[in-house]
């Protein structure tokens, strides 16, 4: 009795303290924080302010990612990433980097599946030459024979030494190219060997003119602003740049129906534990129905999200079959999500009892859902960890740009919080049994094996691809 009572207790305090966080949050957001409007050349911008100290974030995106790429120029993207930083009309190679650092900020730049993007972080007073910068190297790129061939090596040295030599990520991108029948997300972000030693200027200058253009970005700055002062320096100096009238929406191949479970097994000494993990496909945010991503986002925080989820209670807490176990939902792609499930064996687990232990933990899920002190927590967690974030203009700069580069609205970003406060438990079990569904999945294992006895990758599936 006394135990039936702390737990209604602990469910009610749960649920106090998420509904005193979204209160707190609808406060927050009552008022749309970012401030947004178009350049008449077409580039999209955001502004949020947040003035306590004299910092900027200023950040570039672009429409285009690794899943836009012509067929046979993988890693094309990712390797024009990386040429951006060389010389322009203006700078030397290197010179963008050495500048901003003389100025006392930082600079980098990522690539994604849908997004290619570039930031600084600097003093307020600078911004205008972050921008002037930012604006030269979007149309004035020059690349030179030496400087394609040199970057290209980098990255043949930044594949290998990431994927070749790490059997993980071997696994991990195994997986995701047979996770996809047709879709581009089965290809990686840096590309397949054999074609990044085969990039040349010329895929590179191509790629860059088709894709670079104030029409295909999203200028986004976070800090010490207002409004009214990014929108002059902008039309300024991004303003003058003539849109790119070939620009055109995206448009990928997209999936058939996955009708069958599919199986990559990959052996290798350099494998210190046997593991198991599974990717299922999902929708995204973008393409989910209403409130099917939150629930996911929810699910997937129960399930697999650290000590007190659901596989690692049941895994390693209580049978003591894993040492580790967990999981997650990314759902911030463009086209698809996926759900992520893994294990590490406890010693003298067989990988199939763990797999068995996974299936278990999914299937009660499905069959019973979860109680509403474990929809509570996962909610104030989310809550919480997104008012934290909102501290931090750098994060939110990303948070703004990623949405709004696969295709979300700032309405859409900002009110997150409130339509993940109205998940009910209905809805987790409903994804759950519409999702966990073997037919979407891929399941990997990783076998550490004496070096005489190497098995790079076996691969099992319906259409009888290997």
């Amino acid at each position: 009795m006394a135990a039936r009572v702390w737990a209604s207790l602990a469910t009610i305090l749960a649920i106090t303290m998420t509904l005193a966080l979204a209160h707190r949050l609808e406060a927050q957001t009552r008022e749309r924080r970012a401030s947004e409007f178009t350049l008449s050349n077409g580039m999209q911008v955001v502004v949020v302010p947040d003035h306590r100290a004299p910092v900027v974030t200023h950040m570039v995106w672009y429409r285009v990612g690794a899943a836009d790429e012509p067929p046979g120029v993988s890693g094309v993207a990712h390797f024009l990433e990386h040429l951006m930083f060389k010389s322009t009309e203006k700078l030397a190679s290197g010179e963008f980097s050495r500048i901003v650092s003389r100025m006392g900020g930082q600079d980098n730049a990522f690539t994604s599946q849908d997004a290619t993007a570039y930031f600084q972080r600097i003093a307020k007073d600078r911004l205008a030459k972050v921008m002037e910068m930012e604006a030269d190297r979007m149309v004035n790129l020059r690349l030179t024979e030496a400087e394609v061939l040199t970057e290209r090596e980098v990255i043949l040295e930044e594949r290998r030494s990431r994927v070749e030599n790490n059997p993980q990520a071997v696994l991990d991108e195994q997986m995701n190219a047979v996770l996809y029948y047709s879709h581009p997300y089965g290809i990686p972000v840096i590309g397949w060997e054999h074609e990044i030693a085969r990039l040349t200027r010329e895929d590179a200058l191509n790629f860059y003119k088709r894709h670079y253009a104030p029409n295909n970005a999203i200028l986004v700055v976070t800090g010490d602003v207002t409004p009214e002062e990014v929108r002059r320096l902008a039309e300024d100096i991004y303003g003058r740049i003539p849109p790119n009238p070939e620009i055109k929406p995206r448009k990928r191949p997209m999936e058939p129906e996955q009708r069958a479970a599919r199986r990559v097994e990959i052996k290798d000494p350099r494998a210190g534990k046997p593991s198991i993990q599974r990717y299922y496909v999902t929708p995204s945010y973008v393409t989910a129905e209403p409130g099917e991503a939150e629930a996911l986002d929810l699910l997937m925080k129960i399930t697999g999200s650290g000590a007190t989820s659901r596989l690692y209670q049941k895994l390693v807490a209580k049978d003591k079959v894993a040492s580790t176990a967990g999981g997650w939902y990314g759902g911030s792609s463009m086209d698809f999500g996926k759900i992520a499930v893994y294990a590490v064996p406890a010693d003298g687990v067989s990988l199939s009892e763990v797999e068995a232990a996974i299936d278990a933990v999914l299937a009660d899920i499905v069959a019973n859902g979860v109680t509403e002190a474990e929809l509570q927590r996962a909610k104030k967690s989310y809550l919480a960890e997104y008012i934290y974030e909102s501290d931090n203009q750098a994060t939110l700069a990303r948070r703004y740009g990623w949405g709004l580069v696969v295709g979300r609205t700032v309405e859409d970003i900002e009110s997150w919080p409130e339509r993940i406060s109205k998940v009910t438990r209905e809805d987790i079990q409903k994804v759950a049994a519409r999702y966990f569904d073997p037919r979407r999945s891929v399941t990997g294992t990783l076998l550490p094996v004496p070096p005489e006895g190497v098995e790079q990758t076996r691969t099992s599936a319906p259409n009888g691809r290997s």
